[in-house]
């Protein structure tokens, strides 16, 4: 049997309710640190009692901030802080009390800070739980350049006890030969890359043998190449995390989703709104970081997915969730104007025996037609007409309303989805 221990720490497999109370216990000081230190969210929560925050229900009635606030905030105040007030390090000459290590600049362009704490990101944890252990070299092919991915994952490899090669991207046959040569334990970066890299390697009958494990994140890691690279002696494992939260989920041997990492509270809200939904409903992922270096509270990732029930076969305990199941922002021009999936959601807000809706656009890019899809378990006498006349009230647009069983719908987030042909 082997030694080697099967988790991370031990908050990994501590009991669920003594997590959610620690988590909820931290929050009223980590919202009124973020009040404090941040004057982004000193304005967003100015309103806000900190101290009251106890519970996920309180948390919810939190406004929800999205990608796009923060990198239109980013902008405006781009001449006096590139982090548009969100962030509490930085450096002389900014209004952030505390010193950043480094600064990063994502695609938008939005800047990200790091922090002075060993893995900052915590993505050490998803570098464990795929088979990474103290002593090993981990070949990392993430950018090390402009933006965070290389050095998250180095920090999490480094939190692990494992010795790093830089790859970075690209140079492919340098990366080769430096495997070749290194004989690597395991590989950190894309899936996409990893795939080019084995290809070549039998292409030019490079021996990558030592590599046996990967952390692969970044890209979708659909099960097909997961079972590709296991056929070449190569077991990967994926995780889910943002430069703005750090480690999110993370993959496990049980390949049974992703578990929600120590560090975040994670929420799924419908779309379009900040509104929780019910486990298994897919919706944007939601992430309240407990950081208090990049303090973000309600922070919506765009992306969509859903959560898990019962806890992971590993002996984690914390919440699971399925993955990356697509992104939450549908927003579609019809006839020359925008529709928002926020739009959707007061239509139905305005119609509480509503429950799943979709709105379905088909023809073409010129004659549009709009068609408002609802389930309602119990038709009422002139519901259509005043469901349309809602969504023409709140989009300017007409629409067919069509009436459905509930659980008739595809529950895969979708509010509004796009049939037109672009032809």
């Amino acid at each position: 049997m082997s030694s080697r221990p099967e988790h991370y720490d031990e908050l990994e497999t501590r009991d669920p309710e003594a997590r959610e109370k620690a988590l909820l216990q931290a929050l009223p000081g980590r919202i009124a640190h973020a009040k404090r230190s941040t004057p982004a969210f000193g304005e967003r929560l100015a309103q806000v009692d900190a101290d009251a925050i106890t519970s996920r229900a309180a948390l919810a009635s939190l406004p929800v901030t999205r990608k796009h606030e923060l990198l239109e905030r980013q902008k405006a105040l781009r001449a006096e802080d590139a982090f548009g007030g969100f962030s509490a390090i930085g450096w002389r000459g900014l209004r952030a009390p505390g010193r950043a290590l480094r600064v990063f600049q994502s695609p938008g362009p939005i800047y990200e800070p790091e922090g002075t704490a060993a893995d900052y990101w915590r993505m050490g944890r998803a570098i464990f739980a795929a088979g990474f252990r103290r002593g090993d070299l981990a070949h990392v092919s993430f950018s090390y350049h402009l933006t965070p991915a290389g050095a998250m994952m180095e920090s999490g490899a480094h939190a692990v006890g494992c010795t790093t090669f830089p790859g970075g991207i690209g140079n492919t046959e340098q990366q080769l030969q430096a495997i070749a040569e290194l004989r690597p334990h395991g590989y950190i970066g894309t899936p996409s890359f990893l795939k080019i890299m084995v290809e070549k390697a039998l292409e030019s009958a490079t021996s990558i043998a030592s590599m046996t494990k990967a952390s692969v994140g970044a890209e979708a890691f659909p099960p097909s190449l997961r079972d590709w690279l296991r056929e070449r002696g190569i077991d990967a494992y994926q995780s889910y995390g943002t430069a703005d939260a750090g480690l999110i989920a993370y993959e496990t041997a049980a390949r049974e989703g992703l578990v929600v990492d120590e560090g975040v509270i994670v929420e799924v809200v419908r779309p379009g709104t900040d509104e929780p939904l019910p486990e298994g409903e897919v919706g944007e992922l939601v992430v309240t970081a407990l950081n208090p270096d990049y303090p973000l509270v309600r922070f919506g990732t765009g992306d969509l997915t859903a959560t898990l029930p019962g806890a992971c076969p590993t002996g984690r305990t914390n919440a699971r969730i399925r993955g990356w199941l697509g992104r939450a922002d549908q927003t579609a021009k019809v006839r020359g104007m925008f529709v928002h999936p926020s739009q959707i959601a007061e239509v139905v807000r305005r119609h509480p025996e509503v429950g799943r809706a979709r709105l379905v656009i088909e023809g073409e890019m010129a004659s549009d037609r709009m068609t408002l899809r609802v389930e309602i378990g119990q038709r009422a006498e002139g519901l259509c007409g005043a469901l349309a006349a809602s969504l023409r009230e709140v989009t300017k647009l007409r629409g067919e309303i069509e009436l459905y069983a509930p659980g008739s719908l595809p529950n895969d987030g979708k509010v509004i989805e796009d049939l037109r042909s672009r032809a």
